[in-house]
């Protein structure tokens, strides 16, 4: 059994074996979001559309087993053009065979879905428009301390919504369609996060996998795949308009698209800190202004977010030359992180804090009392390799992560300087080695925060 990380997503995965096959275990915090993708998981496999199917669902509905499609994502696979921006033919064939396949999900996906169970709205509307618009505002343009004008804001939000509520919404829309939410199974692409899907228009998943912030395609690998998409439409037999039209009305939905992302991001980023979020807000503002450069009449239908995209890109910018880099965007929070033997006591909390947790791991299988083992330590490949197989100490991970999860994030909007997490077991070597490693390593890539990690037993202090 292992925990597979996720990234903006509360649910957690965990992959064990079932009847002599691995599959992928789901815990969900919200019941009606695991019966919308149960329900349309289902619907799309008996389709034969490429999903993972659904094995087994909880009496309570909160916890569900699917297909284990394996460890490969899509954002993963084309990782070389992503950092070089230099796309192998590889990647575009498959980043094409993906466009393709979105097609099929959302015009065959739509027939005969029930679309009552779609969550939170079963429908691309006003409402969901301005939730989204408002997540722009609230989360990314007040919480940045950024300065506009409200009414001249509402005016443009009026005219982006009027414009995007001109369009048939008759396909199954994804909605949070990109390289992180796919993945390759030989040499086919899966779409695996559909929960938040409902009814919409074509062009909204268009623009949210093309213009995903960390995928970098160039603007002319765009092209390819946007003519790739449409070919395949046309060869289901869905009516479009012209591929000039389709552009201009894909404009539109980009920067729909790109407004409701730099909402999460600020809400995950710069509340939450989580570091991949804070990392990816650049990225989204330089697509941003190069939208506006693209396509100019965008500039006369929204002034007032064409102003605030060359506000924001030129102060990220100045930010850049003047040096603000991770180092001076932690939190002031310090995460101590400590392993030790029960035997020698409970490490005392030197901050002053006075709070924190003690986790004890004394109740999963003990590596310590195989000879082969004895010697070695939690950081040791061989003890990783036996616990993880085991399992025990995996499941005890999966719930010991949302606690401190959830204290980290609360500290750093309190404005706390310390927490301190410590785990335990019989000789301090072993069990609480690998817990202390596998949370310091979750968090130092997860928060921005400082993380001391301290082996005490073994004498090791290390700042992540």
């Amino acid at each position: 059994m292992a925990i597979i990380a996720g990234q903006g997503s509360n649910r957690q995965y965990v992959r064990e074996e079932h009847n002599g096959q691995t599959v992928i275990r789901v815990i969900g915090t919200s019941k009606a979001e695991n019966h919308a993708f149960v329900v349309m998981a289902r619907h799309f496999h008996k389709l034969g559309l490429p999903v993972p199917e659904v094995y087994e669902v909880s009496e309570d509905e909160m916890e569900y087993t699917q297909e284990d499609l394996g460890d490969t994502l899509l954002y993963n696979y084309i990782e070389n053009g992503r950092t070089t921006g230099e796309f192998s033919e590889d990647e575009k064939q498959m980043l094409n065979r993906t466009l393709r396949a979105l097609a099929h999900l959302q015009v065959e996906g739509a027939n005969g879905v029930n679309w009552s169970v779609c969550y939170p709205v079963p429908q691309f509307d006003r409402r969901s428009i301005q939730w989204d618009l408002n997540y722009f505002k609230y989360d990314f343009l007040k919480l940045n301390g950024t300065d506009f004008s409200e009414p001249n804001l509402e005016m443009d939000f009026e005219r982006l919504a009027n414009k995007l509520l001109t369009y048939a919404c008759d396909v199954f829309m994804v909605r949070d369609c990109q390289s992180r939410n796919v993945m390759i199974k030989d040499g086919k692409p899966y779409f695996i996060d559909f929960q938040g899907g409902r009814r919409g228009p074509v062009f909204y998943d268009v623009a949210s996998f093309l213009w995903q912030a960390k995928a970098n395609f160039p603007q002319p690998l765009r092209e390819e795949l946007i003519d790739a998409y449409m070919d395949e439409l046309h060869k289901i037999g869905y009516i479009l308009p012209s591929r000039g039209t389709f552009r201009k009305i894909l404009s539109h939905f980009v920067l729909f698209r790109q407004l409701q992302v730099l909402g999460a991001y600020g809400f995950r980023g710069l509340y939450e800190r989580k570091k991949h979020f804070i990392e990816s807000i650049p990225l989204a503002l330089r697509n941003l202004r190069e939208l506006f450069g693209l396509y100019s009449e965008l500039q006369n239908d929204y002034p007032t977010l064409f102003a605030l995209a060359e506000d924001m890109l030129h102060t990220c910018c100045l930010n850049e030359k003047e040096g603000a880099n991770e180092t001076s965007m932690k939190s002031q929070l310090t995460v101590t992180i400590y392993s030790f033997s029960f035997k020698k006591g409970i490490p005392e909390d030197t901050s002053g804090n006075g709070g924190g947790y003690v986790f004890d791991c004394r109740s999963t299988h003990n590596p310590g009392k195989y000879e082969q083992f004895k010697q070695l330590t939690g950081r040791d490949e061989a003890v990783v390799e036996f616990l993880e197989k085991d399992g025990e100490i995996l499941t005890f991970l999966s719930h010991v992560r949302p606690l401190v999860e959830h204290h980290v994030e609360r500290f750093m909007q309190r404005q706390f300087t310390h927490l301190q997490v410590a785990f335990g077991c019989t000789g301090g070597q072993h069990r609480s080695v690998y817990c202390a490693e596998n949370i310091a390593k979750y968090l130092h890539e997860h928060y921005l925060v400082h993380v001391e990690l301290i082996h005490r037993e073994l004498g090791i202090k290390q700042v992540l």
